[in-house]
């Protein structure tokens, strides 16, 4: 035997971390005591599953019919176990896991896994926070052309879903679509729950009933925190047993009338520096009681002077923009022919359509004649600003209203409300990671809309898991009092793990004469490891 034939070189780099973590919520067991263990298979599904897992959060953006190449260079018995090889992990097995994992009911395990973290990892529920977001589809999907039902049906539906167009948040209404509906906790941006919903679905309509469904599956006494899609008389209705705070859409009569007339608090001079500890210098207020849908609530009418002075900007460069724009439409109007003066008028009537801040104002109609000694009517007009508009817009600059049914003796300070609600970017980060291209794709085809249920199902596992391990290592940064130098060279106690897993490429798996070990583990990177469960370091050591 040669020397060569003697050593085997496997890559491990990050995926023990991302394994450890696999390991130490306990989904491989999980799955297995779900879906069963069958003894002839080489691999159970819990295992494939683990796989599919260390390949989502591998940042290498290979489709599945790849997957079994991605393991050709990692210690796969490291990560997996042993005797266990690439070619198990074939498409036909994944195909048959992902149909079983839907079959069985991805809420059902998905909502395990999550109570199991949240007991075993002690994540704080005060707040939650919904959102959604949607994936664009790619292919031809047999349910799409179904006659729809969703009307009568309940929101975790019995049913997959519809594959269509509908309002595209990314500017592609070109492009088939799903809705992923998704609740984080404000600790650590855990998922906590998800729902995959059809390509057409609003979320006004289905809101406060992924809110009733989330707390008959997780009893928790959490305050759930959404944007201005939950707030409508309906909704409210659905949700009146619930704790909440969302954000009130300027369509509303009485929000309105509020921006325009109300005038927010001074700031004294003794709340000025907790302001600032809160990082709410630039913010003022003024709480009101309000009865609204048959709640009473309180809304906090907030001026954020950053933002109104970018409104104020933007209505500066709208004006100027649409002062060119009314010149020109002048310009055209008043050297126009006209056979009559309906028309003329009728003319008139259409540009001002295209106009918010000016208005193009008739002054006189004049009867004349054309070249051809034929009547017509020409029109002497001029460009006037429309007042009101413009005062309205300036007095709504930088204010927005945050209500909440916590009122008397469940009242939360007016602060603690508005912190919340600037945390609900947890569910848009959860959405950024989902549609990184170093992730499994935000574009992605599968062959039936079960496969994609379930492929989103996945892809979310794969967020908590991410966002544990975060979570998880900066908690305990914190407690040692010590930071790690991030990617520019400064000490951080706040690191990404997509850092650390870039931090740790270049760790290898070597098994020399029979002999196995870890090569290139410094230091450093064992210090790392001691901040993470002590599963993830079993990989390594």
């Amino acid at each position: 035997m040669s020397y060569l034939e003697e050593i085997q070189v496997k890559n491990l780099d990050h995926l023990g971390i991302v394994a450890g973590l696999i390991d130490e919520i306990g989904i491989v067991k999980i799955i297995n005591n779900k879906l069963g263990i069958d003894v002839r298979e080489k691999i159970s599904a819990g295992t494939v599953v683990k796989s599919i897992l260390i390949n989502g959060l591998g940042f290498v953006s290979r489709p599945l019919y790849l997957f079994s190449q991605f393991f050709q260079d990692k210690a796969i018995e490291k990560l997996l176990g042993e005797r266990i090889k690439p070619d198990y992990l074939n498409d036909d097995k994944i195909g048959r896991v992902m149909d079983e994992l839907y079959k069985y009911g991805l809420n059902d395990i998905f909502i395990e896994v999550v109570l199991e973290v949240i007991k075993k990892f002690k994540i704080d529920l005060k707040y939650s926070h919904l959102d959604s977001t949607s994936f664009h589809l790619d292919g031809e999907y047999k349910r799409e052309e179904d006659k729809e039902k969703q009307e009568e049906e309940k929101i975790i539906k019995e049913r997959p879903i519809f594959i269509k167009k509908g309002y595209s948040r990314d500017h592609r209404p070109d492009l088939k679509r799903c809705v992923l509906d998704l609740i984080t906790s404000q600790d650590g941006d855990i998922p906590l729950f998800v729902r995959v919903g059809d390509g057409n679905e609003s979320d006004k309509a289905v809101f406060g009933k992924v809110l009733v469904e989330f707390k008959k599956q997780i009893k928790f006494d959490s305050i759930m925190v959404c944007d201005s899609a939950l707030y409508g008389q309906e909704n409210l209705q659905l949700i009146q047993h619930l704790k909440w705070i969302t954000r009130v859409p300027m369509t509303i009569k009485k929000a309105k009338e509020l921006v325009q007339n109300i005038e927010v608090e001074e700031v004294k001079d003794e709340d000025k520096e907790k302001r600032s500890d809160l990082n709410l210098e630039s913010y003022t207020w003024k709480e009101e009681i309000v009865t609204y849908g048959g709640i009473k609530q309180t809304w906090l009418i907030v001026l954020s002077e950053k933002r109104q002075k970018s409104d104020l900007d933007k209505l500066e460069k709208q004006l100027s923009q649409e002062e060119k724009k009314s010149q020109k439409f002048l310009k055209e109007i008043q050297s126009e022919e006209f056979e009559h003066p309906q028309a003329a008028r009728y003319k008139l009537k259409a540009i001002n359509k295209k106009l918010r801040l000016l208005e193009i104002k008739e002054v006189e109609l004049i009867e004349t004649y054309s070249k051809k000694k034929e009547k017509i009517y020409k029109m002497i007009s001029l460009i006037i600003k429309k007042d009101e508009e413009i005062s309205r817009k300036t007095k709504e600059a930088g204010k927005f209203i945050l209500a909440t049914n916590l009122v008397e003796e469940n009242k939360l300070e007016a602060s603690e409300i508005l912190i919340t609600y600037k945390n609900q970017q947890s569910t848009e980060r959860g959405f950024r990671f989902l549609k990184d291209p170093l992730f499994f794709t935000d574009s992605f085809f599968v062959e039936k809309p079960e496969r994609i249920e379930t492929m989103l199902f996945l892809m979310s596992l794969c967020l908590l898991i991410y966002n544990l391990g975060q979570r998880e290592l900066r908690n305990c940064l914190k407690r040692v009092k010590k930071g790690i130098n991030n990617q520019v060279g400064k000490v951080t106690l706040r690191p990404t793990l997509r850092w650390i897993f870039q931090y740790f490429q270049g760790i290898h798996y070597v098994i020399l004469n029979g002999v196995k070990q870890i090569v290139n583990l410094t230091e450093e990177r064992r210090f790392i490891l001691s901040l993470l469960p002590a599963s993830c370091e079993r990989y390594y050591l």
